[in-house]
């Protein structure tokens, strides 16, 4: 696991390398243990190592080709690496290094970047034809691995984290305003945007190239696909499933440093773990729990523990979230707040005193159906099946007046109601926000209305939705989470908070043959009138208690509404009404304050949205308030500028 950066230039300065070693060093948590950059002829690559296979100098990287022609960056793991590479050597291949590395750099100069689809892993790559002056840039399938680029005067710059790009002082700082829509609605902001207007996220299973004259050319070479199912018994979809992902574990084992497991006592992480143990291996898990008992995992986690006799560390969250907070929110280079990254960094910091990589349960839910809001939506589609479009549209108008009146059961009533009235894929969305309608046009101030102008969030779940080959609901929007969810929000937890810690992620579930396979399954082996995740519940029946098969999902959950009136007043009223430079630009301050105040009193639980507002004005804060201050003279910016 690692960091990387770099940019194409017209002409070879010493500035060029000053910046390169500049955006390398602002990605050093991503890998400490070797930094390097190179110039070519056309282009500067860097690299921030974390070693993880092949621990010699030789694997350090940018790695060039011995001909001097290609030379290549890259972030991730090759889980079938050993294959690809006894394949080359068949083929007369040499090889001078035990990398993964050296088998993708030798088998894309071989067989050009057609070839990045036998990669079987996690990966963001930049390749550099020094020849003809071409770079590829190339992201993941399901988008384990980060990475950003930008454009700047005629050149293209590249990083695995947003710090790295800012680190060029012409990169524009313009904020995106539907981009801080998506994010109040979505707690992120989703690919291909970012925050900044001129930064984009290359999106998953895709490849950028980049000619000599700079002329840029974007291609999906992977995406989920559902199609129709296939005829398969649930006996044999149990096999199946159970056979590929005991190897895809096995082949997320091979490490030369020490590993270890995420074990949140859930199905997915207990059913990682299990594959793990088998053969005798002693397992090394971690698990984060709370003090408040209605999020607190940890006798879950150590039931299977106790199965599986693993060399098991828990921590307790008790005080000090207040603190760590800041600290923690240094990692997130744009607004982020699924809250669960607090957890998450803290389950990563306790991996990483006994390991480098640890093996997690990430995607199990968005591949089988396994989130609570699925049985939610599926509940309400039943009842909209049951009214005749007048009475829903009637429902919709109601919906308005009893969403201000307190109290729980009536604010439901409403959410309801208005869902009711709404087409699938519209629904699907209000199932997914943070934010409704009402509470945004509040908050809203006039002149960030006037930026937004008609845009809404939902477009982007009801684009994406309708973009699936597939007729059935369930798998829509299974899909939909695959492309927006998936990426988006856990995937960029899982990368930020672990690399924050200098902890190498995997995550055996999103193995693309298990997704690919999972996508393939008729809907009701998934899901079926409310029974979440069936066929991986089933497959793991034999290995796993039964108090973890059948209890109700919880997952790195945070007791936020407490934290607001307790943990996190304090950090929260000066962010909001002492600093709150960020919000500002977005919202009226006394309506900030009448949330606040109706949370404090009880009245409403707004924790989701004060903690969005609250990582909102952090990141304002870390980003844009010290570069409003510091902001280079031009003669500097010109200095430094990358061509």
């Amino acid at each position: 696991m690692c960091g990387i950066a770099g940019f194409t230039t017209s002409h070879q300065s010493d500035s060029h390398l000053d910046l390169a070693e500049a955006m390398v060093a602002s990605i050093r948590h991503r890998g400490p243990d070797a930094q390097a950059v190179r110039q070519f002829n056309g282009a500067v690559l860097g690299h921030a190592r974390l070693s993880i296979i092949d621990l010699s100098e030789a694997g350090n990287q940018p790695f060039v080709s011995n001909d001097g022609q290609y030379a290549l960056v890259f972030n991730g793991e090759i889980y079938n690496f050993k294959t690809l590479r006894r394949e080359l050597e068949n083929q007369g291949v040499g090889f001078r290094t035990q990398t993964d590395t050296e088998v993708v750099l030798a088998l894309l100069a071989r067989e050009g970047m057609a070839a990045i689809e036998k990669l079987n892993g996690m990966f963001a790559i930049a390749f550099w034809d020094n020849e003809a002056g071409t770079l590829d840039l190339v992201r993941d399938r399901i988008g384990k691995k980060p990475l950003y680029y930008t454009e700047q005067d005629g050149q293209l710059l590249f990083a695995s984290e947003l710090k790295s790009l800012l680190q060029c002082p012409n990169v524009s700082r313009e904020i995106r305003p539907d981009a801080v829509y998506d994010f109040f609605a979505y707690q992120y902001v989703p690919d291909p945007k970012t925050i900044f207007k001129y930064i984009y996220k290359l999106e998953p299973g895709s490849h950028l190239h980049r000619t000599k004259t700079g002329k840029i050319k974007v291609r999906r070479f992977w995406a989920p696909q559902m199609g129709e199912p296939e005829s398969v018994s649930m006996e044999e979809a149990k096999g199946q499933l159970l056979d590929l992902l005991e190897d895809a574990t096995r082949q997320r084992m091979i490490s030369d440093v020490p590993l270890g497991a995420f074990l949140s006592g859930g199905v997915d992480s207990s059913g990682v773990v299990a594959m793990m143990a088998k053969g005798g291996h002693t397992v090394t898990t971690c698990s984060i729990g709370f003090k408040e008992k209605d999020f607190n995992e940890t006798e879950f986690a150590q039931a299977v523990a106790n199965q599986y006799r693993t060399d098991h560390r828990e921590h307790t969250v008790e005080d000090g979230v207040a603190e760590r907070l800041l600290d923690i929110c240094r990692f997130l280079d744009e607004p982020f707040a699924d809250s669960s990254l607090v957890p998450t960094f803290l389950v990563s910091e306790l991996a990483r005193k006994d390991v480098t990589v640890a093996l997690t349960g990430d995607g199990g839910d968005e591949i089988f159906a396994g989130y609570e809001k699925y049985a939610t939506d599926w509940r309400e589609n039943q009842l909209r099946n049951k009214f005749p479009s007048s009475v829903r549209a009637v429902m919709g108008n109601l919906a308005p007046a009893l969403r201000r009146v307190p109290g729980k059961f009536l604010r439901r009533a409403s959410s309801l109601m208005h869902s009711l009235s709404l087409d699938p894929a519209k629904a699907f969305y209000v199932t997914n926000t943070f934010i409704d309608d009402h509470i945004w046009q509040l908050l809203l101030n006039e002149d960030f209305r006037k930026d937004l102008a008609d845009y809404h969030p939902s477009e982007l779940t009801e684009h994406v939705y309708n973009q699936c080959d597939s007729e059935n609901h369930l798998a829509k929007i299974l899909y939909t989470d695959m492309r927006t969810f998936l990426p988006g929000d856990i995937l960029v937890k899982a990368d930020r908070m672990s690399m924050a810690n200098s902890l190498e992620l995997r995550s055996p579930l999103l193995d693309y043959r298990i997704i690919e396979f999972a996508n393939r399954l008729p809907s009701e082996l998934k899901f079926n009138k409310g029974d979440k995740k069936i066929v991986l519940r089933e497959a793991l029946e034999p290995l796993l208690p039964p108090e973890i098969l059948n209890r109700k999902k919880m997952g790195f959950s945070t007791p936020l509404a407490t934290w607001f009136r307790e943990e996190l007043k304090g950090i929260a009223e000066a962010h909001f009404f002492e600093k709150g430079q960020g919000l500002g630009q977005i919202f009226r301050k006394d309506h900030i304050r009448l949330i606040w105040d109706q949370h404090q009193r009880g009245l409403f639980d707004h924790a989701p949205l004060l903690w969005s507002m609250l990582m909102y004005e952090i990141w304002w804060q870390n980003y844009m308030a010290s570069n409003e201050a510091d902001k280079p003279q031009p003669e500097t910016q010109a200095a430094l500028a990358p061509c």
